[in-house]
């Protein structure tokens, strides 16, 4: 899946809760943006992020910024023109953006090896450069290896979704999530490979994780804000779990209509 920032149809709103009150992102995910007003939803009794299903309708929502941002950079995303957009073909690779229920956005994704990483010709290191490539020609901000067709524990992302900013790009090799913090937030996230269609989802304000680069060197990290998110959000993919499986029940109500054609679509042989 890959992750963006995206526009909002309630831009006076926005400027209102601005002045009055802290900004507030809206994240998604290899996200889109639907048209549609965002459902409220608010935890259920278990804050545990790894549950499905954990948020219900509310009148309320309570959600920060990142510690990294700041209200006048969040104004200046929710108020771009860019869009998420199916590029069809990246000039220096093959790899394209999987849509649902293709099979390999289900399939169990395999640990990197020493070799793949040392080897000769980097293999991996070829394939995050594509990653890229491709995140970026979708106006996205992340991108998880499985999305593109290939099962390996890779993710790519950039949180500020500008390839200007190459010195932001991070590329975590075998992930694994370590600690979740019990505090949650919950933010509109959506998918390029789930077009036309997005919903509310909850996670862990924080996260602790451990990785490797791609000199096999080992990383341990905190992340926050909306970088925890984008990585929550790419890290699903590795374990074959897709935004729409955490979205409340009413949630998933609202895009099921969606789902149904993109299986249509796809034809036979998806995986649900």
């Amino acid at each position: 899946m890959q992750l963006r920032k995206y526009t909002s149809s309630m831009v006076t709103a926005a400027l209102c809760t601005i002045a009055a009150s802290s900004a507030r992102r809206v994240a998604v995910s290899a996200f889109t943006s639907p048209s549609s007003a965002r459902r409220v939803c608010r935890p259920l009794t278990s804050t545990n992020p790894n549950c499905i299903n954990t948020c219900q309708p509310s009148t309320s929502l309570s959600v920060r910024p990142s510690s990294s941002s700041s209200s006048s950079s969040w104004a200046s995303s929710l108020f771009s023109t860019t869009e998420e957009v199916d590029p069809g073909v990246v000039e220096g690779t093959d790899l394209r953006v999987l849509k649902y229920p293709h099979p390999a956005l289900r399939a169990p994704n395999a640990e990197i090896t020493e070799e793949e990483l040392t080897g000769p010709g980097s293999e991996i290191s070829r394939i995050a450069k594509e990653m890229f490539l491709v995140m970026y020609a979708t106006n996205g901000a992340g991108l998880a290896a499985p999305q593109v067709g290939i099962n390996k524990r890779l993710m790519v992302y950039n949180e500020s979704g500008d390839s200007k900013r190459w010195m932001q790009e991070v590329i975590m090799v075998n992930p694994k999530i370590v600690e979740f913090s019990s505090a949650t937030d919950i933010e509109q996230e959506g998918c390029l490979s789930f077009p036309e269609m997005g919903g509310d989802v909850q996670r862990s304000k924080w996260i602790k994780v451990e990785a490797q680069n791609l000199k096999g060197k080992k990383i341990k990290k905190k992340f926050t804000g909306w970088e925890a998110r984008i990585f929550q959000h790419e890290y699903d993919h590795l374990d074959g779990v897709v935004y729409v499986d955490r979205l409340s029940e009413e949630g998933r109500k609202e895009v099921q209509g969606r789902l149904d054609e993109l299986v249509e679509e796809f034809g036979e042989g998806g995986a649900l």
